[in-house]
């Protein structure tokens, strides 16, 4: 049974997160929602709210289950028997990055692959970042995120 992880803060998750989750629920039997709890980002929603909003999303696809982890990615893999990380990338931009930390990885745990998959074009600009900074201001950011995520966004900002 092939397994793999999908990390990241997700914090909120958006379309594309789901898009390339889609994808990677398609190619692997099993697929684990990784969670970081990631202080460092100073992330708007605490890992418990992160994984509600995650939740009810991930519903859908009977081979998708999710956790948080603390730590390195790679040994969050191993001890979760993972076959693979699968990585998101929207742009040019992510490249860099996610290819120097899959090289990374690879020298920690080197039976450990690292899939690059994309989403489809139409979430390739769409960031949690600039999700937040549209609904901090009162934007609409349905288009963006389902529906249980943007309200949380406004719980979260409050009236403008």
């Amino acid at each position: 049974m092939r397994h793999c992880i999908y990390p990241g803060t997700f914090d909120p998750i958006t379309y594309g997160h789901l898009d390339v989750l889609a994808r990677a629920a398609r190619l692997f039997d099993r697929v684990t929602v990784a969670v970081a709890h990631n202080p460092g980002k100073a992330p708007l929603f605490n890992a418990d709210q992160r994984l509600e909003m995650l939740r009810p999303n991930v519903a859908q696809f009977p081979n998708v289950s999710v956790l948080t982890f603390d730590g390195l990615l790679v040994d969050f893999a191993r001890a979760q028997k993972a076959d693979a990380i699968i990585r998101g990338l929207r742009a040019l931009s992510d490249f860099e990055f996610e290819f120097n930390m899959a090289l990374m990885n690879r020298h920690l745990q080197p039976q450990i692959e690292t899939l690059f998959v994309m989403p489809n074009e139409q979430f390739s600009y769409t960031s949690s970042s600039l999700v937040k900074q549209v609904a901090k201001y009162g934007g609409d950011v349905g288009h963006f995120v389902p529906p249980n995520v943007a309200a949380g966004l406004r719980r979260a900002y409050g009236p403008s």
